[in-house]
């Protein structure tokens, strides 16, 4: 998207609360990924239309779109998975304090090892994906099968600045990443048991639907 039109749509968005505003800032200052405001107001909205019960999220960094999520969402479970124990402590901290310790879950660890303790707390209405961008195949083949019948899969950052649109990309430590996400945005495309739709928002939100 335009930056320009970008900058204009997010000055449109409501301010958010105080305790939003800390982690945003936190995450500037810190250099932690959180979900670009336009791409989180999107998948929001998504959301909202889809009402569901139970969310599974493949990386809470600090907790913002697990929070974000349960203010758009009061009434939904969330079950979050994060790698980093110190992040996972400061995810924690924050949920404690906006009171959604009852409805937000954070299990520690990497996603790729704990199948069974995700699968016990299913199944899940939607699933997001927001970790390592390496993995997302392997996490979206792993966690589909928990989704319930008429889920959704929200992929974040399925566009990485650009990169994916390049004929070349200079940068080494971007470029095998560059070729995993455009795999996996081929492999959303022409899954047989999905419809997948790309939104340029963001760093690019991919909306997986079943079929």
């Amino acid at each position: 998207m335009n930056q320009s039109i970008s900058q204009y749509i997010e000055s449109l968005l409501p301010s958010r609360n105080e305790l939003f505003q800390e982690m945003e800032s936190l995450a500037e200052k810190e250099r932690i990924p959180i979900m670009e405001q336009t791409a989180i107001d999107v998948m929001l909205q998504f959301m909202r239309m889809q009402n569901p019960a139970k969310i599974l999220e493949i990386g809470t960094a600090i907790g913002y779109s697990a929070l974000r999520m349960s203010e758009a969402l009061p009434e939904a479970e969330i079950v979050t998975i994060e790698i980093d124990p110190d992040r996972a402590e400061q995810a924690r901290k924050y949920i404690q304090e906006a009171g959604k310790a009852d409805r937000i879950n954070i299990l520690e660890g990497d996603a790729l090892e704990l199948l069974e303790k995700v699968k016990e707390l299913g199944p899940y209405d939607a699933i997001f994906i927001d970790a390592a961008k390496g993995q997302y195949l392997k996490f979206f083949n792993m966690y589909g099968s928990m989704l319930t019948t008429q889920g959704c899969i929200y992929s974040d950052n399925v566009l990485f600045r650009g990169y994916v649109a390049a004929e070349t990309v200079d940068q080494r430590r971007f470029r095998s990443l560059a070729r995993k996400m455009k795999e996996f945005n081929s492999c959303l495309m022409e899954h047989d048991e999905y419809i997948t739709t790309i939104i340029p928002v963001g760093d690019g939100l991919a909306v997986s639907k079943k079929r």
